[in-house]
């Protein structure tokens, strides 16, 4: 599979052809991050690229985004805490920088992480740290996102993939 996907993360999780889809949500998908540097790594999707700010939806939609975002970090939390060693906390984070539409990060966090970084934000990670080669979402993540999906379908209604 190329990785066209990634030029419209939204529309492949649509079409069904964005493999890092873990869940349907809410207004929104469920996707495990392109880089596990921090194990469990996720993010939460609008599902209309529209909607660019989460002030762009009505409060009742809001509401259900932050919901969606809420169930999503359990699901992580729980996964991490049963398969990670070092397992610390969870981050969320709604930034919206870099892509023009609204969609949250969740970091889990390591007692494992040096300690020049543990207090900070993740972003504060090297370039070279978060996205290289052998941290690239592969099959060896299987079993975590496996046990993502799984909280999940205890957690909420969703339509896992």
């Amino acid at each position: 599979m190329t990785d066209d996907w990634k030029s419209d993360r939204i529309a492949s999780a649509r079409a069904g052809t964005n493999p890092t889809v873990l869940a349907r949500m809410p207004l929104s998908y469920a996707v495990i991050g392109d880089t596990q540097f921090l194990p469990g790594y996720c993010v939460l999707l609008v599902d209309d690229p529209q909607i660019n700010r989460l002030t762009d939806l009505p409060k009742q939609q809001r509401l259900e985004f932050l919901d969606s975002m809420d169930t999503l970090g359990q699901a992580v939390e729980q996964a991490c805490r049963a398969t990670q060693s070092g397992f610390r906390r969870m981050n969320y984070e709604i930034l919206g920088n870099t892509d023009a539409y609204l969609h949250a990060h969740l970091f889990p966090r390591y007692e494992w992480e040096p300690p020049n970084r543990i207090g900070h934000p993740v972003w504060l990670y090297d370039a070279e740290e978060f996205y290289a080669d052998d941290v690239a979402l592969a099959s060896r993540h299987d079993e975590l996102r496996e046990r993502i999906v799984a909280e999940l379908r205890g957690l909420a209604d969703v339509v896992t993939v």
